[in-house]
């Protein structure tokens, strides 16, 4: 049986390998962290090569995904379908092995990480998702939701602001299954961090309330092993902190910055292999080391002692089972879309007219009771954007099993762990904030997209019109930058219905997120026949129209839709269609012939509408359109004085309309 070390020193080998061949790469942390990674993985973390997405495996995350070597010589070692070819393709394109791990790419990989910080924030909320999970569908005797979190981090993630956010957060809400690996090697690419981080990591942690294990020598298989079982003992969550040597095992470039981001070298892997005692050829693999990693056998004793729990779960609870099945498919309840369709149209025939986030919380109060998978939360403005609903229950760190987090404020942490929760299963997470601050996480919400998770970010005071609080909290390119995110559908509802709309809409969608965007001043109901009410779900629709074909068309969203309407009403002596756009992304999906049919290419006098930056329009309107936007930042003032300031009013519109129809 070979040894720790010489299990170990087969990671090392893989990853100076595939990074030399590549001709790019980190291989520095795969080198130094191996030895922890052997002891985690072949002695406690609890998976199976041969399923994947077994709902009660233990979640392993490498935050510092730089080191995404280290993560495939896992997988591939301990016999995931991850074959020795793809890590010959590291870096390379179509391989499942890019230069930083993927989600969707490998199996095993349980998200995207390379933005540093984001992958503990995930973790976070994944540990969050477990604990609520388990809080909710357990009962005495049978623990059917019972796994760890684990995470490797280094010195630019605990630098990265993210992580002070979410590792506080966790700390407060006591989730003492995520345990994170501190790779404290000192060195990140500018060389020695002492020059730019001093922080005491350890009191820091410990000020968050977490269990911290001190000054383990990250090469001292024995160290690791008992820091990890001082972890499982405690109820908080821990941070191990591993001393360790960048590069471990190159005698020239060990511990210092040249090997973080750069290929060893040819001479300096012969040295390497001769310090090691690794006389294997490139990829080369032994079949001893090979069966002192196959976790096969293992993961399918494991899970199946799962499935036998779950079984004896299911004849004592069978309807707790179901639904814990249900939801950790991801399957909406058979009855939503029917009952939720029913609320909409009950919204048309009331006709309010009601601020969009008041109608998004009644959304929530009509939705919610269908759907116990939502876990909802907001970055410290429950009250403005009204995310509490009658159902909604905190949870806290004594009692897991409410379906509502008060994230303080936290907006980057809140979307990066919505994905985690999303990401972990068994819940739709949405969150919210002033769209303004979705700059704050714009980078969590770009993950959301580029991994295809139904996380659902809910932004309120979505223009000028929110007033008085002025330019800091006016957007205004905000949107452009939502609509021009691949995968993310964004709307902005006009009105109660098509705020009902929307909400369906991206609870129904399992291959994305959404960003629903919601005014804070009234909105006036919009009158629709049934085929329109129907058309809202394409993203935009004929609202209003005319007799034959029409010369001019207006376009627009939220709350210039009454807006344009209101200028249409002034142009009786023309031929105007009005076109409602709540989702751009959604329309763009829509067959050619819909398109055309809304928006016909031979009307080319056509004006745009919005609040926000004008620049997105001219896709839809054309060089020879008009777009009323904005081009500056917001004012402080009252949201009429605004408007009118701004040119969003129905003269302005009209001229625009004629200018257009003149040309």
């Amino acid at each position: 049986m070979p040894s720790r070390s010489e299990l170990a020193n087969a990671i090392r080998a893989l990853s100076m390998d595939a990074v030399q061949q590549a001709k790019s790469g980190h291989p520095g942390a795969p080198m130094g962290m191996a030895d922890i990674a052997e002891v985690l993985w072949n002695d406690f973390l609890q998976h199976n090569p041969a399923n994947p997405n077994w709902p009660d495996r233990d979640r392993f995350v490498l935050s510092n995904g730089h080191g995404s070597m280290l993560i495939y010589s896992l997988l591939h070692l301990s016999g995931y379908e991850l074959p020795i070819e793809e890590l010959k393709n590291f870096r390379q394109l179509h391989s499942k092995t890019p230069g930083h791990p993927e989600y969707g790419y490998a199996p095993g990989i349980e998200t995207t990480t390379g933005p540093l910080g984001q992958g503990i924030t995930n973790a976070v909320g994944m540990a969050v998702a477990e604990k609520a999970l388990a809080a909710q569908f357990n009962r005495p005797g049978h623990n059917v939701v019972d796994h760890h979190t684990y995470v490797f981090l280094g010195d630019g993630c605990l630098m990265e602001g993210i992580s002070h956010e979410a590792c506080s957060l966790a700390g407060t809400l006591g989730l003492g299954k995520l345990i994170a690996f501190y790779d404290d090697n000192g060195i990140s690419i500018d060389g020695e961090v002492e020059g730019w981080f001093t922080d005491d990591t350890p009191k820091r942690f410990e000020s968050y309330g977490w269990h911290v294990v001190p000054a383990v020598d990250g090469h001292d298989s024995t160290a690791i092993k008992l820091a990890i079982e001082e972890a499982h003992a405690s109820d908080k969550p821990t941070l191990i902190c591993c001393k360790t040597i960048i590069g471990k095992g190159s005698p020239n470039k060990e511990g210092k910055e040249d090997c973080h981001g750069a290929p060893l070298g040819d001479e300096e892997i012969a040295l390497v292999r001769e310090t090691l005692g690794w006389k294997h050829a490139p990829f080369e693999i032994p079949a001893d080391i090979y069966a002192g990693w196959d976790a096969k056998e293992q993961g399918q004793a494991l899970e199946s002692d799962w499935d036998k729990r779950f079984e004896a779960y299911a004849e004592a609870h069978p309807e707790l089972a179901v639904e814990l099945a249900r939801r950790l498919s991801g399957d909406l309840p058979e009855d939503f879309s029917a009952q939720a369709e029913a609320y909409i149209q009950q919204l048309q025939a009331d006709g309010a007219s009601i601020a969009s986030r008041k109608a998004s919380q009644n959304t929530l109060n009509a939705y919610g009771p269908l759907l116990p998978e939502l876990l909802g939360g907001s970055a410290d403005l429950a009250g403005s954007n009204l995310t509490l609903w009658s159902g909604s229950k905190g949870i806290s760190a004594d009692d897991a099993s409410g379906n509502y987090l008060f994230y303080g404020v936290r907006e980057f942490a809140m979307s990066a762990m919505m994905n985690g929760i999303a990401l972990h299963g068994g819940f739709i997470p949405y969150g919210a904030t002033f769209l303004m601050f979705m700059e704050y996480a714009r980078n969590a919400v770009r993950m959301a997209a580029l991994m295809k998770q139904r996380s659902i970010f809910v932004y309120t005071h979505d223009s000028i019109g929110l007033g008085e609080d002025g330019p800091t909290h006016q957007p205004v390119e905000q949107l452009t930058a939502l609509r021009a995110t691949p995968n993310l559908d964004t709307w902005r509802p006009c009105d109660a219905v098509e705020s009902a709309v929307s909400w369906k809409a991206a609870l129904e969608r399992n291959d994305g997120p959404a960003a629903l965007v919601f005014s804070r001043q009234n909105l006036e109901h919009q009158p629709r026949t049934a085929e329109q009410v129907a058309n809202i779900a394409k993203g935009g629709y004929i609202l209003s129209d005319c007799e034959g074909e029409p010369e001019a068309i207006l376009i627009a969203t939220g709350s210039e839709v009454a807006l344009v309407m209101a200028a249409k009403a002034q142009l009786a002596d023309k031929k105007i269609r009005v076109v409602s756009m709540p989702s751009t992304s959604v329309f763009d999906r829509q067959d050619a012939a819909y398109r055309e049919s809304v928006l016909p290419s031979n009307v080319l006098a056509r004006v745009a509408v919005e609040a926000l930056h004008r620049d997105f329009w001219y896709k839809y309107v054309g060089l020879d359109g008009r777009i009323v936007g904005m081009e500056t930042f917001g004012e402080s003032a009252p949201a009429g004085d605004l408007m009118k300031h701004f040119g969003f009013t129905v003269e302005n519109v009209v001229e625009a309309i004629n200018d257009c129809i003149a040309e």
